[in-house]
């Protein structure tokens, strides 16, 4: 998208100028979140990625998750992670 705009193309007191439009490709998941199973009082990584880098929300049904001591977000380009420590049988 920043590459859109108005090119110009001279040759001494000649030009042609053409304007150029990107159209933004939509994001998708390269690869989605998988199932697991995990022990109580562990920990669990959860990890997705994108077909392209774009900022994500982690939610437990509808509730939006906040990072805390419990919960921790990374995002580097094009994957995002969720680590869930201390995990008890209510965050199933």
């Amino acid at each position: 998208e920043n590459d859109a705009g108005d090119y110009t193309c001279m040759c001494g007191d000649v030009q042609s100028t053409a304007s150029l439009a990107v159209h933004a490709m939509p994001v998708l998941f390269k690869e989605e979140l998988k199932n697991e199973e995990v022990q109580e009082g562990t920990s669990v990584s959860l990890h997705c990625e994108l077909t392209k880098a774009a900022p994500v929300q982690w939610k437990i049904g509808s509730k939006v998750l906040k990072a805390s001591d419990k919960f921790q977000m990374r995002q580097s380009g094009t994957t995002a992670e969720l680590v869930i420590h201390d995990l008890e049988v209510e965050d199933a």
